[in-house]
């Protein structure tokens, strides 16, 4: 074989040995599959239900609770019933799409209500209806930072509307298991409305979750509210659950 010819081969497989593991690189570890598996580690991606609880603390110490049972059916479509207080039992928040509306007792027609409105404290309804990142943000990969020795992606997610919970997120995530560590959510202007800490990791509907997120107000001291899942369960839903006749239906 002439020289020339094989200078061209061996040069062309080393560009491959070269470029091929970046290219492998980039695919494993894009910013946008980094949350979406992020995501799965946080709630399952298949139908399911979960009981939450809801704990709002004010700096004085004084403390509101709330619970709730929650149904979930792909990224789209949940179901929020409130179980506690007593005075709130009935109400229900019904997410189709970004939608969301409010079904009350003691109201014929539901209300139309925001993924931003709060619940409790500083959980907003976006905050339990929507699970998931993906979806509703496009990612970007800022950078890598250790803490405590161990290494995590930092990334951001920017909105792809104004429909969704937070205007912009960063991000958080374990590099070696994809873990969520912590997010801080954004306003449009620009300011941190609160961050939030994933804890408490425990086996839920199969699978390691952090069973226990913190959010905090980065404003008040000692201003914090605790979401506690429990009694996660993947399970078929029927869509037909996800109609507003059907809300009329719920059993508490």
């Amino acid at each position: 074989m002439p020289v020339k010819s094989q200078i061209k081969i061996i040069s062309f497989l080393f560009s491959i040995l070269v470029l091929f593991p970046v290219f492998s690189l980039a695919a494993v570890n894009s910013a946008d599959e980094i949350v979406s598996k992020a995501d799965e580690v946080r709630s399952p991606q298949l139908d399911y239900t979960v009981d939450v609880k809801v704990t709002s603390i004010n700096p004085e110490g004084t403390q509101r609770s709330s619970a709730y049972e929650v149904l979930v059916k792909g990224k789209e479509k949940t179901i929020i019933k409130t179980l506690s207080p007593e005075a709130d039992r009935g109400r229900t928040l019904l997410m189709l799409g970004k939608d969301l509306w409010a079904f009350l007792p003691d109201v014929s027609k539901p209300i139309r209500i925001s993924l931003q409105q709060r619940l409790l404290g500083e959980v907003a309804n976006g905050d339990i209806a929507r699970a998931n990142f993906s979806g509703d943000y496009t990612a970007k990969l800022l950078r890598t930072e250790k803490i405590d020795g161990q290494e995590y992606h930092v990334l951001e997610l920017a909105a792809i509307s104004d429909e969704v919970t937070y205007n912009k997120v960063v991000y958080w995530v374990r590099k070696d298991n994809l873990n969520p560590f912590k997010a801080e959510f954004h306003a449009v202007s620009g300011r941190l409305l609160k961050t939030c800490s994933y804890e408490d990791y425990r086996v839920l509907a199969g699978k390691k979750r952090p069973s226990r997120l913190v959010l905090t107000d980065p404003l008040v001291k000692g201003r914090m509210s605790i979401i506690r899942y429990e009694n996660m369960k993947a399970q078929d839903l029927p869509d037909k659950f996800f109609t507003k006749d059907h809300m009329k239906k719920l059993k508490y």
